[in-house]
């Protein structure tokens, strides 16, 4: 009998399709299982944050923003991974994503190689599932 091996799943939520479009194909082309929502609320609604592996959130988006989007998921999963990508340069937004526990914050245009490295960092430092 062989034993499967679940794919750690990234998801990422981002109101523009361009940037989730481009997360999916950077994830799955590591490896990774990816989902992709384009708002918090939908990400939220879709019970599939038990199951999430690392998170990858814009910040400024209608409705819940990326900084209340971590505090919810961090209510439910103390240690999730949590990687912000902003196109604003905001040092108080930045600074508070960091203090929630954020493992990283990047600026769009993100270089895919450092959104990649940055998702391996914290993926690798998860315990198996």
């Amino acid at each position: 009998m062989t034993a499967t091996i679940a794919k750690q799943v990234v998801v990422g939520v981002d109101d523009d399709f361009r940037v989730r479009e481009a997360i999916v194909s950077l994830v799955e082309s590591s490896g990774y299982a990816s989902l992709v929502f384009s708002s918090a609320e939908e990400f939220l609604e879709s019970g599939t944050l038990a199951g999430t592996s690392c998170l990858v959130t814009d910040v400024r988006m209608s409705g819940i923003d990326g900084i209340e989007l971590q505090r919810r998921a961090r209510l439910v999963r103390k240690n999730l991974p949590i990687i912000f990508i902003s196109a604003h340069r905001d040092d108080a937004i930045r600074q508070q994503a960091l203090d929630g526990g954020a493992a990283e914050f990047m600026y769009k245009p993100f270089d895919a190689a450092d959104l990649l490295g940055a998702i391996d960092r914290v993926l690798k430092q998860q315990p198996a599932k």
